[in-house]
C-alpha cells in the first residue's frame, strides 16, 4: 500500500476494535497478553510500523519508553498526538532510522507480512536490539489471503533467531469479534 492509501485510512483507523483499543474489555486483553511477555518496565520498545500509536500508549501507560516509527506521515500526527510522551517518527519499518543496540524490544502488529522482503527487515531489527533482547510479532494470515501463516512466519524469525513460540490468537476479545482467520503472538527471546 502506498503513503497515500494509508493517510486516507488514518482517520477512520481507530474505529476497528483492535485497532484503536478503545473498549476497556479488549484493551485490557492486550495488555495483560503483551504484560506476560514484556520485560519490566522502562524497557525501550522500538513499534515498527506504528499506527496511530494504540499500543505505544497501552506501552507508556505501563512505564515502557517507545520510539515509533510509521510510513505514513498522517498516522504518524496521530501517533503523536494519542502519545506525546514518546517518540515518533516517519519512515520505512522495514529500515527503521533507530538507535542500533538500543532497545530491549522490537514490537511490531500486523506489518511483517506487508514488507516487500520480511527477512531482510528482521535483520535490520536485530541490529536494534541488546544483546538479550525480545522480538514480538504479531501477525496472522487473513482470509482475504494477505499476511503470513505462522509457520512461515517462525520460519522467517528462525533465520535470525534461534528461540520462537508462537501463541494463536483466536479469542473474540482481542479483535472485537468472532474472526475466521490465522491470527497469532510470536515471542522470540534469543
Amino acid at each position: 500500500m502506498t503513503k497515500e492509501m494509508w493517510d486516507a485510512m488514518a482517520p477512520s483507523f481507530d474505529d476497528e476494535p483492535d485497532h484503536g483499543l478503545a473498549d476497556p474489555t479488549t484493551r485490557a486483553a492486550w495488555r495483560d497478553l503483551l504484560l506476560d511477555v514484556l520485560p519490566t518496565p522502562p524497557a525501550r520498545v522500538a513499534d515498527l510500523g506504528c499506527g496511530t500509536g494504540t499500543l505505544s500508549r497501552l506501552l507508556v501507560d505501563e512505564g515502557f519508553r517507545v520510539d515509533g516509527i510509521d510510513y505514513s506521515p498522517a498516522m504518524v500526527q496521530r501517533a503523536r498526538a494519542k502519545v506525546p510522551e514518546a517518540s515518533f517518527s516517519i519512515g520505512d519499518a522495514s529500515r527503521p532510522e533507530l538507535d542500533s543496540g538500543n532497545y530491549d524490544v522490537v514490537l511490531s502488529r500486523h506489518v511483517l507480512w506487508a514488507l516487500p522482503d520480511p527477512a531482510a527487515a528482521l535483520e535490520r531489527w536485530m541490529e536494534l536490539l541488546v544483546p538479550d533482547g525480545l522480538v514480538i510479532l504479531v501477525e496472522g494470515r487473513w482470509h482475504t489471503g494477505g499476511g503470513l501463516t505462522a509457520d512461515d512466519a517462525e520460519e522467517i524469525v528462525r533465520t535470525v533467531r534461534r528461540s520462537v513460540t508462537v501463541r494463536p490468537l483466536l479469542e473474540p476479545i482481542y479483535w472485537g469479534k468472532p474472526i475466521e482467520d490465522e491470527r497469532y503472538l510470536l515471542v522470540s527471546p534469543e
